[in-house]
């Protein structure tokens, strides 16, 4: 069965050229001009992936994922959007969003993004992860590099974790901070980067230039599964 693409887009030219590319791949596509029509779609056809633009009429992209996630809609967002400021991209991705494609971009680079997301994302999903010479066995909470246990603190597990399970997306340090270190008033970003720096020095094979757990400038971190 083929994948479904909801593409939520309201410059006609843009929609229907996303949608052809995306059909001539052999994914199944529902298409949607504004953000109520978005909404709908995302809940009743159950796509495997969204895109997203930002700029909607009647309900804007940033209100729509908002309005999914606390629905409890679990679907990878990647948000489409002209504006490439770190404020706007730091707000979608802290909304719900997945990750986020900026404009003008090729649709050969679209779909790549969209296959490599999905084909992450089903990596992420299975019980042992496999990167380079390790194996995260999720089941045991234990990290494997060339067959030997590899000692994490909690924090460096949940981090690592938290950031498998969402391959191939940019996350927020502020995300981070929510979800693995929960509520502490002295908890800071300076924080996330420092376990950052501990985690690749037991992952990466090259820690001072990471294969896996990526920087994205001014944003937070990506963790890529290398296929």
């Amino acid at each position: 069965m083929s994948h479904v693409i909801l593409v939520v887009e309201d410059e006609p030219t843009m929609l229907r050229g996303i949608s052809d590319a995306l059909k001539s791949k052999g994914f199944s596509v529902l298409t949607a001009a504004d953000g109520e029509k978005g909404l709908e779609l995302a809940t009743s056809g159950k796509p495997d992936l969204i895109l997203l633009d930002v700029m909607l009429p009647k309900v804007n992209g940033y209100e729509v994922c908002r309005l999914l996630r606390e629905e409890g809609l679990d679907v990878p967002i990647l948000m489409l959007t002209a504006k490439d400021q770190e404020s706007d991209i730091v707000l979608g991705l802290n909304l719900g969003a997945d990750d986020y494609v900026t404009k003008p971009f090729s649709v050969r680079e679209l779909l790549a993004r969209v296959n490599a997301f999905l084909r992450r994302r089903q990596a992420a999903e299975a019980s042992v992860v496999s990167f380079g010479e390790c194996e995260l066995r999720q089941a045991s909470r234990q990290l494997v590099r060339q067959g030997a246990e590899v000692a994490l603190t909690p924090k460096e597990y949940g981090l690592l974790e938290f950031l498998v399970k969402r391959a191939g997306r940019a996350v927020t340090r502020d995300e981070i901070l929510t979800n693995v270190w929960g509520y502490d008033v002295n908890v800071t970003g300076r924080s996330v980067d420092r376990c950052v720096t501990t985690l690749r020095a037991k992952i990466e094979p090259d820690p001072a230039h990471p294969t896996f757990l990526k920087t994205v400038r001014d944003i937070g971190y990506r963790f890529e599964i290398i296929e």
